[in-house]
């Protein structure tokens, strides 16, 4: 049988996009040598699992609504599924998963990770897969049982020094084709020199400063 923990986590500065590696530890309760094992990783946030500023919460009213209301809404977040082959190996091995992440603040975890203003986050990995072992005809096949699982707690500096390798100091905004199409006819109409000028004046205006 397979245990599994989670010992580190840190941007991946070679990906095409923003990604965070996890080192995972992963051990048997025998002498049988694993030729591989083809695993499949839920990364889940857990935010029951940590406290919040008065400043993260007004940020994460959107996503969970009221604080009072947080013993009902502050449910799991799904941040990622990842595939990954584990190379042969006897007793315990140390290998890496490669998580892609996002910055469209439309989804949830991301809007969760942005809101937060430090600290660490707290994630739950659950495993599934298949596991080739040795067996005493050859090679056997196991599967990871459903219920191995490893908490991490991921620092929120790690998570934005990944960001930060492919969106310094900026961030990122999905909007509809027609929304895009307007806002492009009013910062030409404003002679806007960016996209921060543009919005500048589209608050003032809503301001009415």
């Amino acid at each position: 049988m397979l245990r599994f923990a989670c010992t580190g986590a840190r941007p991946e500065p070679f990906a095409a996009g923003p990604s965070l590696v996890l080192d995972l530890r992963i051990s048997t309760d025998d002498a049988r040598r694993v030729h591989s094992v083809a695993l499949r990783t839920q990364i889940r946030v857990e935010p029951r699992g940590r406290d919040y500023s008065d400043a993260e919460a007004a940020r994460l009213t959107d996503l969970f609504g009221e604080p009072a209301r947080w013993g009902e809404t502050l449910n799991p977040l799904q941040l990622a599924t990842v595939g990954s082959t584990v190379l042969g190996f006897t007793g315990e091995t140390t290998t890496e998963i490669v998580v892609p992440l996002t910055y469209d603040l439309d989804i949830a975890a991301t809007k969760y990770l942005h809101g937060l203003a430090g600290g660490e986050v707290p994630l739950l990995l659950l495993f599934t897969g298949t596991v080739f072992h040795a067996g005493p005809d050859g090679v056997q096949v196991g599967l990871v049982p459903w219920h191995e699982e490893a908490a991490f707690r991921l620092p929120v500096a790690t998570w934005r020094a990944a960001m930060d390798d492919h969106y310094p100091n900026s961030a990122y905004v999905r909007v509809d084709t027609e929304t895009l199409d307007a806002l492009s006819a009013y910062r030409s109409a404003q002679a806007s020199p960016s996209w921060d000028d543009t919005f500048a004046r589209l608050l003032k205006e809503a301001g009415g400063g």
